[in-house]
């Protein structure tokens, strides 16, 4: 059942899964992650390799190769548990399919291995993974604007990200921020992010840590006139984060954006009625008389006649 379930899910998004085979991060990250395969089976190359196998066929794997590729199909599966979004699951695929390679070409000859290695660093430095251009009702904030638009409305609820734009979750998770902020931005309760790898001091300010060791990246704080309501992930006392899923229902339940959205609603309905009294009542003018209508003025224009 959960073979069908992922070939299912595999061709619903095969045509996401292309496009962004056509982007170069992704492609040289799919290649990098098929690179002992192709060298191991490509007619030609493999026949000087070493192989372990009784046969001596050193274009086919040997039990050793078959234990680390099954050890990596199980790593996968155990991280892609906890995987949000699409992005995550793929990110996690190449991630373990690199450090597999790694170790299986470093097992097959050290040259190898120390090649395979080199263009695993050039690519890392060299491609970043393409940033979320979605649509989305996000306010960016740097050090000098968020606490001026923190607590310019005291009614306004602001829903921040803290993020770093070399952290994968991050970059994972700006998909399903967007899409939040598309749902539940309104006049009593917005959307903001800033990067606290750029602003440290906002990062000490709010107590949020962008070191890599303390996976509090990316952390989610509901504020509300420059104070703290809610933090995800929460922070133990050795100021480790406490494991949390960044998922789409979590944020929904744990920050209750549901019941602020529809309190906002709310607000915005009564605000819209009384405003619609006012244009309904008769105005005076600045001597005190009512207004005369049209049909007033062509009457009292017939009885002077």
């Amino acid at each position: 059942m959960g073979l069908i379930t992922g070939l299912f899910t595999f061709f619903y998004h095969l045509p996401q899964i292309y496009m962004w085979l056509l982007r170069p991060y992704y492609t040289l990250s799919f290649l990098l992650s098929i690179a002992f395969l192709v060298v191991r089976k490509c007619p030609g190359l493999c026949e000087h390799l070493p192989s372990q196998r009784e046969d001596g066929n050193s274009c086919d794997f040997d039990w050793r190769e078959v234990e680390i590729l099954m050890f990596l199909s199980a790593i996968v599966m155990m991280k892609n548990r906890r995987a949000v979004t699409l992005e995550q699951h793929m990110g996690n695929i190449f991630l373990f399919s690199k450090v597999a390679n790694v170790v299986l070409f470093f097992r097959v000859d050290l040259r190898l291995g120390l090649l395979y290695l080199t263009l695993c660093v050039v690519f890392l430095i060299t491609c970043k993974p393409p940033m979320y251009m979605g649509p989305e009702y996000i306010k960016y904030f740097n050090d000098k604007t968020i606490e001026e638009e923190l607590e310019r409305d005291s009614r306004v609820t602001w829903l921040v990200e803290f993020y770093a734009n070399w952290s994968p979750e991050c970059q994972c998770f700006a998909s399903v921020f967007a899409e939040l902020s598309m749902k539940y931005n309104c006049c009593g309760l917005k959307f903001g992010k800033i990067d606290i790898g750029q602003y440290t001091a906002v990062a000490e300010r709010y107590k949020v840590s962008a070191s890599p060791l303390s996976k509090q990246l990316p952390s989610l704080l509901l504020l509300q006139g420059g104070r703290e309501l809610v933090r995800r992930p929460q922070v133990d006392k050795k100021g480790r984060a406490v494991s949390w899923a960044f998922m789409e229902e979590n944020i929904i339940r744990e920050f209750n954006l549901n019941e602020i959205f529809e309190k906002c609603k709310k607000l915005s309905k009564g605000r819209n009625e009384k405003i619609e009294e006012l244009g309904s009542l008769p105005q005076e003018h600045p001597n005190g008389k009512q207004p005369i209508s049209p049909l007033q003025q062509e009457a009292e224009s017939k009885k002077d006649k």
